[in-house]
This record gives structure tokens, sequence and C-alpha cells, in this order.
């Protein structure tokens, strides 16, 4: 019994042991693997929890950017513009390719007219180098601040498939404008009214330009398009000063009556308009005139710059004298700073009062104009002779420097050396304002007039080359290049070609043609030369300078009396250069003239008849 129980119990530990066994070995295989599921989990956990903070901050970032680009915009159409710059300074800061921020940006600096919206609009193109609108804005940005050169580079860059559309051709026509080639610039306008013929903006532009022109149908349009503009709101001023000034120029009085009655009604009159309106009653009726006058002086008075304008246009009308004697009525505290003060001096100027004049210059400081105030007593000291020449030029080398190398400032010196007739200065001058873009095509034009005034041809061929890179579709410079080349010899291969493309794009422009006709001449090609000029009126071919070549192409073709008709009338005004062709063209006539008549041809002799023989 004892025996079987031990046996049992034996067994039972037996079991025991058998099961805790077991558990400790479950206990070892369990415990790792149960590890590794806690610690993947927690791995999960943890990963899941900074995607999540992750994404938060990500999200918290958008939501901040989008709150800072909502309240730039808000403060933009408010008119905050200091506070919306701010704004989105600090989003570009953390965002440098925002183009929201940036858009912000450019929008701010262009309503404060500051010139770091080059910059803005810089950046935005850079990002969208395929969209047109981004270049095209770039474009008015740079042309807005002058920067030409980086206007016609960002133009350049625009794709030829997205060239034909009106906002192209509008900014085109801007840029070209500030370039002084003012026949691209019709040509631009006329092309975006084109696309969009009933966008009255792009009307307005043309019409305005073209009722300048000297083609007839094209000033009759113009004026058409004008009137019709006059009636919308947007348009009615700037559309009603150009009939004025149009009407005035045509002496139309009655018309010039009825637009200035309309501008003075306008309410966004300007005093540059009382000026267009004292312009036509000075033409309407003298004693309407001075009336109108006494009345403007007044209110010109309250305002200096006002006052200097009045002081300008009286000054260019030939009031001087009268200048003068309004100008002693006048409190000093109106008149002793600028810009009243230089209009007063350039009234002592052109009366020659250069006792007045000295005295007016010679203290006082006119601030930022006292480069003009150092430049007129020197032009006094000059037209009165009382002082050694040393002194001129000691007072305008000074006036140069007080210019301070600003170009807008050099450009108004050098007006004034060229109205005073001081050419050395105001070759110096005008070389220094030709090297800025806006300014260099009335530098190049003002060079011009001087080298031909002084029959120095060189350095006129030169400028008319500097013209003809900056305006070259303009066909009567090429072909004043053209010709000039022809006469000097100088690269005449390609003067030849110039000759052509300024008659191929201005084939009824006597200048041009008469050029073209000329370099066919030389070219050996004396017929088509000829049928050139006999197609051209009559009229025109009287000028002085297109006369020379029409008695050279004449008497060539052995046209004597009608060459000598020409002759004549190329007699006088011509340049050296066409001194020498006149005389090719005489020498021609005199070996004409001296030839003898030629012989009549023999007739050959009949044998007299023989008589009948008789029967």
């Amino acid at each position: 019994m004892k025996i079987a129980e031990r046996t049992e119990e034996a067994g039972y530990r037996r079991i025991r042991q058998s099961l805790s066994g077991l558990e400790s070995f479950i206990q070892r295989q369990v415990w790792p693997a149960r590890l590794a599921l806690v610690a993947a989990g927690l791995a999960i956990a943890i990963l899941l929890c900074a995607l999540f903070f992750r994404y938060g901050l990500k999200l918290h970032a958008n939501w901040h950017q989008i709150r800072l680009l909502q309240q730039a915009g808000s403060m933009l159409q408010q008119g905050r513009f200091t506070e919306a710059t701010q704004t989105a300074r600090e989003l570009v800061a953390q965002h440098p390719d925002s183009l929201p921020a940036l858009y912000v940006l450019a929008e701010a600096a262009e309503k404060q007219n500051l010139e770091e919206a080059i910059s803005w609009r810089g950046q935005i193109a850079r990002l969208r180098p395929k969209d047109p609108d981004s270049q095209l804005n770039l474009v008015s940005a740079a042309l807005r601040f002058g920067k030409l050169d980086l206007a016609r580079k960002a133009l350049d860059q625009i794709p030829a498939n997205d060239r034909d559309r009106a906002a192209f051709h509008v900014v085109a026509g801007w840029l070209a404008s500030a370039e002084g080639n003012f026949v691209e610039q019709e040509e631009q306008f006329a092309a975006a009214v084109n696309k969009e013929p009933k966008n009255d903006l792009y009307q307005f532009n043309l019409a305005a330009l073209q009722i300048r022109s000297s083609d007839a149908q094209k000033k009759a349009n113009a004026r058409e398009n004008l009137e019709r503009l006059s009636k919308l709101v947007p348009y009615r001023t700037g559309a009603v000063r150009a009939l004025l000034n149009d009407a005035v120029g045509r002496n139309d009085l009655s018309a010039a009556d009825n637009f200035a009655q309309q501008l003075q009604m306008s309410p966004e009159l300007t005093f540059g308009d009382y000026l267009l309106c004292l312009n036509f009653y000075r033409k309407l009726d003298e004693k309407k005139f001075h009336v109108s006058l006494e009345r403007v002086k007044p209110f010109a008075a309250k305002n200096p710059s006002d006052l200097a304008s009045l002081i300008e246009w009286m000054n260019r009308n030939e009031l001087t004298e009268e200048v003068v004697k309004w100008i002693e009525k006048l409190p000093a505290e109106k008149l002793n700073a600028p810009p009243a003060a230089v209009a007063v001096a350039d009234a002592y100027a052109k009366a020659k009062n250069w006792t007045r004049l000295k005295r007016w210059t010679r203290k006082g400081m006119w601030g930022e104009s006292d480069y003009l105030r150092l430049a007129y007593q020197a032009i006094a000291i000059r037209q009165s002779r009382e002082n050694p020449p040393d002194d001129f030029d000691k007072l305008w080398r000074s006036a140069e420097r007080s210019t301070n190398d600003q170009p807008e400032r050099e450009l108004v010196l050098a007006r004034l050396a060229s109205k005073w007739d001081l050419e050395k200065e105001s070759e110096r001058l005008w070389h220094r304002v030709a090297e800025n873009p806006p300014l260099r095509r009335e530098a190049l034009d003002a060079l011009r007039r001087l080298y031909r005034g002084d029959n120095d041809t060189g350095k006129l061929y030169d400028v008319l080359q500097r013209l003809h890179e900056s305006s070259p579709n303009e066909a009567p410079i090429t072909a004043d290049l053209a010709r000039l080349g022809l006469n000097l010899e100088r690269d005449v291969e390609h003067s030849h070609d110039l000759a052509k493309e300024a008659y191929d794009r201005a084939p009824t422009e006597v200048n041009c043609a008469v050029t073209h006709a000329f370099s066919l001449y030389r070219l050996g090609r004396s017929p088509e030369a000829l049928a050139i000029i006999q197609g051209l009126p009559g009229d025109q071919l009287r000028d002085p300078h297109a006369a020379v070549y029409t008695a050279l192409l004449l008497a060539d073709a052995s046209q004597i009396d009608t060459a000598k008709d020409y002759v004549d009338a190329a007699d006088h005004g011509i340049y050296p250069e066409e001194k020498t062709v006149l005389e090719e063209a005489r020498t021609k006539i005199s070996s004409a003239s001296a030839a003898p008549s030629p012989a009549p041809s023999p007739v050959p002799a009949q044998s007299s008849p023989k008589p009948a023989s008789k029967p």
C-alpha cells in the first residue's frame, strides 16, 4: 500500500517536474518574441508620432504661410505697402521661391515707384521662364526705371510663338519709344490694334501717336478715333489734349476753341492744360490771350512748379520782356529757390541782361540745381566779355562737376550748352549723356546736328551708325547713313545694302528713293536708277539735297536741259560731300554740251533717170 502510494506520489512529482520544465521552456521561448513584438510596437508608435509631428509641423507651416500671404495681400489692397512688404519679405526669407510672396513684393514696389520692383520681377521671370507675361512684366518694370538694356534683353528672351500677342506688341512699342525709335513704336502699336481692334486703350495709344504723323491719311484716322474716344471717360482728357494740339497746329481755330472749352471743364485739368489753352488763345485773339494770361499768373504764383512752368512757357513764346517786368512784382521768396530761380535766370539770359543774370546767380544755394546756377553764371561771364576766358572755363567745369555724374542733370546741362552754342562743352556732355540708354537718342540727335553744322562728316558717319544701331527700322536714318557712306566711300558694300534696305522699307519717301537710285547708279545700273527718280513727284525732287542726285542721273541719261534745271535747284544749301556729286553732274552736262552734234546720216544718192532711148 505504502509502496503503491509512494509510486503514485513519485509519478505525480515527475509530472509536476515535467510541467514545470515545460512552463520554463515555454517562458524561455515566448519572452523574446513578446519583447520583439513590444519593441516593434514601440517603434511603430514612435514612427507614427514622428510622422504625425512632422506632418503637423508642415500643416502648421503651410497654415502660417497661407495666413501671412492673406495678410500681405490684404495689406496690399488697402494700400499699406510698407506692411505688405515686411510680411512678404518674412515669407521670402523662409521660402525664397514663393511666387505669391514675390508677386506681393513686386506689386508693392511698383505702387511705391521703387526700383527694387525690377529685382522682384526678375526673380519671378527666373522661376517662370516660359511664362510670357512674367517676362513682359519684367520688361515693363525695367522700362519704368530706365533700364533699357535689361528691358531689351528680357523682351528678346520671349519665344517667337508668344510674340504675336497684343500685350507683346504694346510693351515692345513702349520700349521702342524709350529708345527713340518712333517708327517701330508706331508699327508695334498698329500690330496691337490689329490683334485686338476693340481694345480702346490700344486704339488711344496709336491715335495719340499718329495724330502727329506727316501722313495725311493716318492723321485723319487718328483724329476720327480720338474724337470717338473723347466721349469715353477714361480717355476723355487725353484725347481732347491731343485734338487741341492738332487743331492749333492746323490753325483750325473753331475746332480748337471747342476743344479748349472741353479741356477747361475736365475734372482732370492740370496746369499744363492751361498752357495748352494759352497756345490757342494766342493764335485766336491777342486781346483775349492777354486777358487769359493775366488770369493764369496769380494761379501759377501759388505753386513754385506752376510758376516755373509759366515763366518757361513765356520765355519760349518770346514774352521775355513781360516776364522780367512780372518777376519784379513777385515776392522774392517765391523766386529764390528752384525751379522758379532757374526759370528767372533763363529769362535774364534771353533778355541778354548779363548784369542782372550775374547778380542773380552770384550768391544763394539752389540745392540740387546749383549746377545750373554755376552754368548760368558762366554764360553771363562769357556773353558779357568782361572777364578773362579762364573764368568761364572754371565756372563751367564746376557746373559739370556739380552734376555728380547724374545723367538727368548732365542732360539739362547739355541742352543749355547747345542752346547757347557752346560747341566744345555741349559735345563733351552729349557724349556722356549718350552712354545712358533712355537718353541716348536725344544725345545722338544732338551730336548729329552738331557735326552736320560743322560739316565734320567723319564724326557724323559714326553718329549715324550708332543711330542706326539703336533704331534699325527707321528708314530715313538708314538712308542717311547709306548715302554718306557712299559719298565718303566708307564700307561701300554695306552702304549699298543699307540703301536698298531703306528703299524696301519706305519706297515713297524721297530721301530713301533718291539714296537707292544713287546706289544703283554707282553699281552701274543707271536705267533702274533713272526709273526710280522718274517715279517721284517733281516738287519733292526740287529739294536741294534730292536735286543733286536727280541732276546727276538726268545728266547721265543725256537729258541735259532738265538736268540743268535741277543743278540750279541744288546750287544752295547742300552738304560738302554733295557738292562733289553736283560737280560730277556739271561735268557730264559740260561734256554733253561741248560734244558736236552728230552729223545727219548721209542719204544714198539716186542716179539720174536716163533718157528714154529713141525709137
